[in-house]
């Protein structure tokens, strides 16, 4: 069985997944503590199924994560019907009032000008980190208007939101875990402050999300659990969809080029990233009565998680799975999820992983990797901390 902390098996989980796949579809994990589903049959029965649920837990004990457990017990994704579809109705519907397109005109001038700056970056030094160009700061600037909030907060709000997201990695340190529970105090703070002059502003609330959340049934709690949890989610999505996405297409050249001769494959080459390096690994659902996937019990009150990483590597779903093809279609990944809790966000990270990368083609056609690129060490969400680009 695989070790989530070991460096070979954090640079390339996929060959662990497949040795997994072809013993069976589920297997219990005895250092996660759960069950993991590894094919895409089963981690799609994981993600539908009624009788397994986001059930959330408080972080023990109570008095030391009381803000990082606010965040939780209020959040669409921790929680299931009827409150799940009280809060996903709310939440769509200030999704639904034309915010994607609104925001898709300035999401391509903003990926645009990042381009640019890191041209300017290579032409001046070499080399440049694309992610702190490009993949990092882009989908902080569309959560900052997307939440109406100014742009130079955008940076803070990434450090608290990579000081959270840490807590749901295995083996954490308790300085990590006291700094995680620092970071939602801080954000649930900056929500508060922000929530509270939007509402008392002449002419307001406005048309961004938070003025519609305002506008919404959501209990104050509610609002600004929603409101970190489109910025942790926006971003570490579509940061590490970049990071990993733009290394793979460096590394298979030819899909590179095969993007810049035919720019029509843009939308296929999003889905084609998403699946090929899955940013978010392993989903966990606990059972809230004795269910059976593939075969095997998971009992009411156990966990059981699927792997989004192995189920996109598939042979039973994809064709040549290992293999990076930006026109594949149909691609089935489960990146956004399956369900109930299918990620509502996935609109606006595909309108900026597609900006991202047609600035980068259009800009940058000779974009090549300066370096091998440094991975984060963590399991579950995956990505890169530096990834140096040439031209």
């Amino acid at each position: 069985m695989f070790d989530p902390r070991d460096p070979s098996f954090l640079e390339d989980p996929y060959p662990a997944f497949a040795a997994l796949r072809a013993e069976g579809d589920v297997h219990l994990h005895e250092g996660l503590g759960l069950a993991v589903a590894v094919s895409h049959a089963a981690s799609s029965a994981v993600l539908r199924h009624r009788g397994l649920g986001r059930i959330w837990q408080d972080a023990q004990p109570l008095e030391r994560f009381a803000s990082f457990n606010l965040l939780h017990r209020n959040s669409l994704l921790e929680n299931e019907p009827p409150a799940h579809t009280r809060l996903r109705r709310l939440i769509a519907g200030a999704f639904g009032r034309g915010h994607v397109q609104r925001l898709r005109p300035m999401v391509a001038t903003l990926a645009a000008g990042m381009v640019d700056d890191l041209a300017a970056a290579i032409a001046a030094d070499g080399s440049a980190d694309l992610l702190a160009h490009l993949a990092q700061p882009l989908p902080v600037a569309v959560i900052a208007e997307l939440l109406g909030v100014p742009g130079t907060d955008g940076p803070r709000m990434v450090q608290l939101s990579n000081a959270i997201v840490k807590m749901y990695e295995y083996g954490l340190s308790e300085e990590g875990r006291d700094t995680a529970e620092e970071a939602a105090a801080e954000f649930v703070s900056y929500v508060r402050s922000v929530a509270a002059a939007r509402a008392s502003a002449p002419g307001s609330p406005g048309d961004d999300i938070i003025s519609d959340l305002l506008r919404s049934e959501l209990t104050p709690d509610e609002l600004v659990a929603t409101a970190v949890l489109l910025l942790m989610a926006g971003h570490e999505a579509t940061v590490n969809v970049l990071g990993n996405g733009i290394t793979a297409l460096l590394t298979h050249r030819d899909q590179w080029e095969r993007l810049l001769a035919t720019p029509s494959l843009l939308d296929s080459c999003v889905e084609e990233l998403i699946r090929f390096d899955a940013p978010l690994q392993l989903f966990e659902r606990t059972a809230t009565e004795d269910v059976t996937i593939a075969g095997y019990v998971v009992s009411r009150g156990q966990k059981i998680g699927a792997l989004l990483g192995a189920a996109a590597r598939d042979p039973k779903v994809f064709d040549e799975p290992d293999r990076l093809d930006i026109g594949r279609t149909p691609n089935a990944h489960l990146g956004f999820g399956l369900g109930i809790h299918y990620c509502v966000g996935a609109p606006l990270a595909r309108v900026e992983i597609a900006a991202a990368l047609s600035a980068l083609t259009a800009k940058l056609p000779g974009l090549k990797l300066a370096e091998t690129p440094r991975r984060r060490p963590e399991f579950v969400i995956r990505g890169l901390r530096e990834l140096r680009v040439t031209a």
